[in-house]
């Protein structure tokens, strides 16, 4: 999408109106004190705000957009700052105001008995865990930052996590929401209901939208019951075909018990133990490839222990798997999780790492893994492919490290390359080049080339229907 020529701030004193709305100390603008603000994760932006403001409300959040509206600010929210697309990050212009919603973190209400739980935008992640089993109830969404990620930011990328298998996406978790539009104006949609079919379903449009269309400052999330059983083990196998035969067995066994499945390369378990503090090899000899499967039980520890066992035996017999570790505990479960979420953050420590967040049919995850992985090594010999992720729902993190020795930022410029060889096979395969990270800064000029023309005109009407002035993250998606 063009950027529309803003209005121009004429005499404004942006700071000083900002400050009128929420106090002298929760505008910042020197450079230090932005900083954690203007760079995300992956280091690949940094930018450059007029301002980080940060609302303690929904009515100052609604009267700092009015006042942006007015004047041709262009706005960015910002939740934790986790994202891994740009999307939440100012650009370089210097005109951009971030708006932090770290400071909206009540817990509005607990419902117990309805299965609900409506939360402001900045709560942490594993605070509604927390609020959620003190209620004697569960909240599936679960990620890798989850200690630091806050669910305003989970829902406007539509997070997905380790929990999609058995729970869908964040969009599937969301009841109902509360939005202040471009103009200011709030949309309560906090309605906790299971059927409401009274025409367009509007939440639906903010979830997943990276701050383009609205700025969630609420949400009523779906709970479900507490599993009171989990059994968790690490398994190894001869290759991703071999997993997704594994899978296929786990899927007959435990049906909407099967809670977790992620496929694990060697390489990837090397640079866990290599560079995670306490992590432990699980099994006594190293093996091409690992399964981390968790089963769920609603009724008791043993009968989760019970369908493990059972599938873990038939698959040695039928010789679809070289090894496996059942966690003998909560406490080992815990450290086989954490081995597979510090996959992301341990490849850092090996130098560049050029990332891809694709999905692709199920059973199509061995082709795609054996083509890339062969495509991008003729291209960069020597090149370490540390692909990783939800085997169950088709979504890899395909990402490369950097030959050994090797200049990193030589290796970086590839990027474009390496994308492209990644997504022609993946479009090939009839998989989408985003699968849980959005679109962002990162992907859009790639969206245009995977999108029919008319869904992009249509997604074009529909930013500039919500947002007439293009104050609302512009530039990020369209």
């Amino acid at each position: 999408m063009q950027p529309k020529p803003e209005p121009e701030p004429g005499n404004l004193d942006l700071p000083a109106a900002l400050s009128a709305i929420v106090g002298d100390a929760q505008v910042l603008t020197g450079e230090k004190e932005v900083l954690p603000y203007c760079r995300e994760l992956r280091d690949l932006w940094h930018g450059t705000p007029a301002a980080v403001v940060r609302p303690a409300s929904r009515e100052e959040v609604a009267a700092i957009l009015a006042l942006a509206n007015a004047h041709g600010v262009p706005i960015v929210p910002q939740g934790g700052n986790t994202g891994l697309v740009g999307a939440q990050v100012p650009d370089e212009s210097g005109r951009e105001v971030v708006l932090s919603l770290e400071r909206m973190k009540a817990i509005r209400d607990v419902d117990a008995e309805g299965a609900t739980l409506v939360v402001e935008a900045g709560v942490i992640l594993e605070e509604i865990h927390a609020a959620a089993s003190e209620a004697g109830l569960f909240f599936p969404l679960s990620l890798g930052a989850q200690g630091s990620c806050r669910i305003g930011g989970n829902i406007a990328t539509n997070a997905g996590g380790t929990g999609v298998l058995a729970y869908g996406n964040t969009r599937e978790l969301v009841l109902g929401l509360e939005v202040v539009l471009a103009d200011g104006r709030i949309w309560n949609g906090l309605r906790r209901l299971r059927k409401d079919n009274t025409g367009y379903d509007l939440k639906q449009l903010f979830i997943g939208s990276e701050g383009t269309l609205g700025v969630i400052t609420a949400a009523a999330l779906r709970l479900f019951p507490a599993p009171k059983g989990r059994s968790v083990a690490f398994v190894a196998v001869e290759s991703p075909a071999e997993a997704l035969t594994l899978f296929r067995r786990f899927s007959a066994s435990a049906g909407s018990g099967l809670t977790g499945f992620e496929l694990m390369p060697r390489i990837g378990i090397e640079f866990t133990l290599k560079h995670l503090e306490g992590a432990r090899d699980p099994l006594a000899e190293p093996y091409p490839w690992y399964a981390l499967v968790e089963i769920s039980s609603g009724r008791s520890e043993e009968e989760a222990a019970s369908i493990m066992q059972a599938t873990l035996e038939a698959a040695f017999e039928a010789e679809e798997l070289l090894d496996a570790a059942p966690a003998a505990n909560l406490s080992q479960a815990a450290d086989f999780w954490r081995m597979r979420h510090g996959l992301s953050e341990v490849q850092r420590h090996e130098g560049g790492s050029i990332k891809h967040d694709v999905s692709v049919p199920v059973a199509r995850v061995p082709e795609l893994l054996e083509r890339a992985s062969a495509a991008v090594i003729e291209r960069i010999p020597g090149v370490r492919p540390v692909p990783f992720g939800h085997l169950g729902d088709g979504n890899i993190h395909f990402n490369f490290s950097q030959p050994e020795g090797a200049e990193k930022a030589e290796f970086l410029d590839r990027w474009d390359q390496v994308n492209e060889i990644v997504h022609a096979i993946v479009t090939e395969l009839s998989g989408s080049i985003s699968a849980e990270h959005g679109i962002g800064r990162l992907k859009r000029e790639l969206l245009k080339e995977v999108k029919d023309e008319v869904e992009i005109d249509l997604m074009r009407k529909i930013k500039r229907a919500f947002d007439p002035n293009n104050i609302l993250s512009p530039g990020r998606v369209l």
